[in-house]
């Protein structure tokens, strides 16, 4: 289930285009599933796809309404690289590139259609249509991600992650240096006004705090830092945002600033470096470490401190 408040960079929007949207779907899914009694407005069922929508307004939207969708299928040519599995969990350390579940533009091999073949029976735990799913890592970021194996996992994981007992450590290239070598980033982040596909701070967002240190800073061949980000709160692009919004875009995003001619990264370069939480079953402390891949490591290597 999607639940969203209309931010005022959607309002005026058609809803079949607004669902499209929220839950990656095409416009004729969108507008299949509206059809189908999967959308609702303020509580209220809603069965036309044209009409307009207004700030303020929420919608819901059930994906597992949409007629004659396909679940997702294994797919053994998926490389998934587990880290830890259980009864109950599965932690993998996802490589760039690597999209989490199916979605308009990327129905099949994700992770979640590796992550069947090897493990069919996540097939009904939570969301159909990205089963196992508690959270998500962006397709050009790397790292650690839990995945649920069993609906009392299910249960347990989105509940941790919704009191923030769930704790997750990012290491990033960033451009620039910070005035302080320690920080929080409090800001407020909802849908940009301009381009609904991107998020940005906003006064009316929702609340999203990240904590950083800088790690290491270079002068050459750009100044940048190396820093180490923890999410106090998991809004989509939060990591970048924040430090977009505070003059220190990573390096290599495209979408918030972070590309320099003069020194090229292909993906934003950021990595989930570090993942604890409580095990469903035994209650006890589960914690992970995965050192960032070959090319942040590379790319850090290029850089010097100069003098």
């Amino acid at each position: 289930m999607i639940e969203e408040e209309i931010p005022p960079a959607l309002a005026g929007d058609r809803l079949d285009r607004v669902v499209a949207l929220l839950a990656e779907l095409s416009r004729a899914q969108s507008a299949a599933l509206i059809a189908g009694g999967g959308v609702t407005i303020d509580g209220a069922p809603a069965l036309v796809g044209k009409v307009k929508l207004e700030q303020g307004q929420t919608i819901s939207i059930d994906t597992a309404l949409l007629p004659d969708r396909e679940r997702p299928r294994g797919d053994p040519s998926v490389q998934v690289n587990v880290v830890h599995v259980d009864d109950d969990v599965i932690v993998v350390d996802k490589q760039q590139g690597l999209v989490v579940h199916p979605g308009a533009g990327n129905p099949a091999g994700t992770l979640v259609n590796g992550l069947l073949a090897l493990y069919p029976e996540i097939a009904a735990v939570g969301d159909p249509f990205r089963p196992g799913i508690v959270h998500r890592l962006d397709a050009g970021t790397t790292g650690l991600m839990v995945v649920a194996r069993s609906a009392l996992a299910y249960e347990s994981l989105v509940d941790q992650l919704s009191q923030r007992l769930v704790h997750r450590g990012y290491v990033a290239v960033v451009v620039g240096a910070f005035d302080s070598k320690t920080g929080v980033i409090d800001a407020a982040i909802g849908r940009d006004a301009r381009e609904l596909t991107k998020m940005a701070v906003r006064v009316d967002g929702k609340m999203a705090r990240t904590h950083y240190v800088v790690l290491r800073e270079f002068r050459e061949p750009i100044v940048a830092s190396l820093v180490r980000c923890e999410l106090e709160t998991g809004r989509t692009h939060q990591i970048r945002v924040h430090l977009a919004a505070v003059g220190h875009p990573v390096l290599g995003d495209a979408t918030y600033g972070g590309v320099r001619s003069t020194m090229p990264f292909p993906r934003p370069a950021l990595h989930a470096m570090h993942l604890s939480f409580a095990h469903p079953s035994s209650g006890r402390e589960m914690a992970f470490e995965a050192a960032p891949p070959a090319d942040i490591q590379a790319l850090v290597a290029r850089f010097s401190a100069g003098d």
